[in-house]
């Protein structure tokens, strides 16, 4: 399996209902790396930019104003993986149809209000870790943990 990075946000009903620390937490035990961290506001461009596939859709205008409407942690994660191991971390994108012990699984209760964003994919992580991060803010780093969970 080859190492991936992707982002992953905690959206403003997690950072307001103080999830942060429980997501990381999560990840971390899951054994991902965290390579970039940061609390921001996303801005009107930068929502618009970040949901450009949705724009047309009648939620649109309800993603843009949710996700600008406080602050977020955005977060890059790596290992090998990381994209499907973020996703079946998260759960389903509609917390009632996601299994227990997943985040939005247990921490969430409206699909407009889940908690997390997580890349679809790699590829798509790559263009969403770019509109977070420049390459300067990701930090690479070696953990002496990492032969307990990426193996040889």
């Amino acid at each position: 399996m080859s190492l991936e990075r992707t982002l992953v946000l905690v959206k403003p009903d997690g950072v307001q209902r103080g999830l942060v620390g429980e997501v990381v937490s999560r990840l971390e035990r899951r054994g991902l790396h965290l390579v970039g961290l940061k609390l921001m506001r996303i801005d009107e461009r930068l929502a618009a930019r970040h949901y450009a596939e949705h724009v047309g859709k009648p939620f649109y205008a309800g993603l843009l104003r949710f996700i600008t409407s406080a602050p977020v942690v955005a977060m890059v994660w790596e290992g090998p993986g990381a994209v499907a191991l973020v996703r079946s971390s998260m759960g389903a994108t509609d917390p009632a149809k996601s299994a227990p012990g997943t985040i939005r699984g247990d921490l969430a209760v409206a699909i407009g209000t889940n908690v997390v964003h997580g890349s679809d994919s790699a590829e798509r992580a790559a263009v969403e870790v770019a509109l977070f991060f420049s390459e300067d803010e990701l930090v690479t780093w070696e953990s002496s943990l990492e032969v307990w969970t990426v193996g040889e």
